[in-house]
Parts: C-alpha cells; structure tokens; sequence
C-alpha cells in the first residue's frame, strides 16, 4: 500500500504545479500552458493575496491530515499526471476559505450520512452529505470546508491544463474556460464506483496496479468531462461556428494521417472552411494555431512512441509526420527542451 511518507521528500519530488512528472513532461506542458490564451484571467477570477502577488493554491497544502493513499506517489504510472488521487478518513474538522487552481472532485463513501459546510465563493451550504454523493469544485473557485463527522472520502484534483488538452486530443471536446460545471452536491454512483477502483489501484505499488490505473484515470476523467463538463456552447463560436463537429473531424484527420505533410488548407477543407477563416476559428476556439496544434500533436504520438526501446528514431519521425529525423530533433527540441535522444535516455 503507497501510504503518504516525508512531507519534505514528497514535495521535492514534485513539479512547480504540484504534480509528479518527468522533466520532459514538465517542459510540454509549458509549452502547452503557453498556447492557453487568457486563461489565468478566464479561470482564477478571484486569487488570493501573497505579499504583492495573487497566487491560487493547491488543496493539498492544506490538508488538515494526510491522506492513507495518494497517487503522487505512484512510481510506475506515466498517466498518473492527468490527476492526482488521495484517499482520506478524516476526523471531524476544517479547511480555510482559499482559491486554487485545480479543479476539486469529492467522491463520498461514508456509509453514514454526516453534516457538512461548504462556503463556496462567499456563500455558505449547511447540508447533509450521504453515500454515492458528489461535490465538483471548479478551478478558481474560493472555497471553504467543515465536516462534523469522520470522513470516508476520495478527492481527485485536476490540473485545467492536461483536462482542456485530453479533453481536445483524445475525446474531440472543445471545453468552456471553467471546463467543469459548478455542482455543490449531486449523487453519481457510478461516478462514484469509478473511483473506488481508481483506490483499489493505490493498494499495491506494482506494475500491475500501475497499468489499472491509467486505465482507470482515463475512465474517470471520460466519465466526468461527458457528463458533466462543460462543453463550448455553439453561440460563442465565430459567425460560421467553429463547432465541436467541426473539431472531431478536423482532429479524426490529423490521426489519420499523421505520418503525412498537413497544410492549412487540408485541414480547412475538413472543417469546410476558407483556410483564413478556418485559422481564426482554430485559434479563437483552441487557443494555438492549427500548425502549433499539428506539431504538438505530432511531438505528444512521438513522446508515446519513445517508450518502446525497440522503435528507432528513424522510424518514430517519419511515422509522426516529420520530413527526417534532423527535422524530428528540430521540432521535439522546440517544444520540450530536450532532443529525442535526450528524451529516451532520462
């Protein structure tokens, strides 16, 4: 069982977002957050204070115990970054009112229903929380907690970045900037069974255990954006709407095709647009340019082909849709800081 040790060695262990990853995965994700246009203004309205900077925090600096189980220390889990998993039974107590920029999934196992308070966003809920039931904070949200009774809970936290980015590469959702919708309480046993197996996943540290759960991380985080994500509404895209339709094909495209040279027109064409207003479509609705898109994309299908050792470079750039591998260091450097070479020996 990978129970919570050194707090000092845990927090070293991890990313400047509190997330365990490799350096590589760190340095695209960067890149990423970089193509995000106005997101820390869409998403963290209202930041506290710090000194003379507003800084969002993340919820699991103030825990008031530590978790029995937490996925950030997981060793042999690569998809272990599209959210972090902690599994607490808690003892009565509080949370401060603070802001964070992750977003916050509360998945309730208590057998016995127990009184609990939620100040969200300056307004208080006094309620009773009762098996199978859900809370869904959204990043950005200020947000307080007291429970009067022992907790039996698992919190998923959710970085917006990797969601807005499985979101568009895997399931062909244009999300909102809040990306998730504002639920103070709603029951979900299936939600919530989803969960549960994403716990069992934390009970042993082996590669076995590691393989359920990414699996079941992608499940929960399918289950969660279907349901309850909020997708782009169609009124707010250009005037010839640049809608998610127009996104699932152009994304179908691109995957298959991936080991050709795409243009600007080519993917216009799929969406049925002009190529000048296909562009200004893309990037108003994506927030990066069809291009970057493409070649993000490109470095992320190569990035999962470099696990296999066997695979040559050679074969991996022109399998991507690189001209040569000269073209595919260039490129891969580009984004993530390192050459391929560098990549595959950390």
């Amino acid at each position: 069982m990978r129970r919570l040790g050194s707090w000092l060695l845990n927090s070293q262990t991890r990313d400047g977002n509190g997330h365990s990853s490799t350096k590589h995965e760190s340095q695209l994700l960067e890149f990423l957050r970089r193509q995000a246009r106005l997101r820390d203004r869409k998403l963290y309205p209202n930041p506290i204070k710090l000194g003379t900077q507003f800084l969002p925090r993340r919820y699991a600096e103030i825990y008031p115990s530590l978790p029995l189980l937490n996925s950030d220390e997981m060793e042999h889990v690569s998809a272990a970054a599209l959210m972090s998993v902690r599994y607490f039974q808690a003892e009565p107590d509080t949370m401060p009112e603070e802001v964070f920029f992750e977003h916050h999934v509360l998945l309730n196992l208590c057998d016995t229903p127990h009184r609990v308070q939620n100040r969200r966003d300056g307004e208080m809920r006094d309620f009773t929380i009762e098996k199978d039931d859900i809370i869904v904070t959204p990043a950005g949200m200020r947000s307080g907690w007291r429970w009067f009774g022992k907790s039996d809970v698992i919190i998923v936290t959710l970085d917006p970045v990797r969601v807005e980015r499985f979101a568009q590469v895997e399931l062909g959702l244009v999300l909102e900037p809040q990306q998730l919708t504002d639920l103070p309480l709603f029951s979900d046993g299936d939600l919530c069974s989803a969960g549960v197996m994403l716990r069992d996943a934390l009970e042993s540290d082996n590669l076995t255990s590691g393989v359920m759960f990414e699996a079941m991380s992608r499940v929960f985080l399918v289950k969660l954006l279907q349901k309850y994500g909020q997708q782009r509404a169609e009124d707010l895209a250009l005037s010839k709407r640049f809608t998610s339709a127009h996104y699932q094909r152009v994304l179908a495209f691109i995957r298959s095709n991936l080991d050709r040279t795409m243009s600007v027109e080519d993917l216009a064409r799929e969406a049925g647009m002009s190529p000048s207003h296909f562009s200004r479509a893309f990037k108003e609705t994506v927030g990066e340019t069809p291009m970057q898109y493409v070649l993000a994309y490109r470095v992320e299908q190569a990035m999962a082909k470099m696990k296999d050792p066997a695979l040559p470079l050679g074969d991996i750039a022109l399998d991507c849709g690189f001209a040569d591998q000269a073209h595919f260091s260039r490129s891969f450097k580009q984004i993530t800081g390192q050459t391929p070479r560098q990549f595959r020996a950390a």
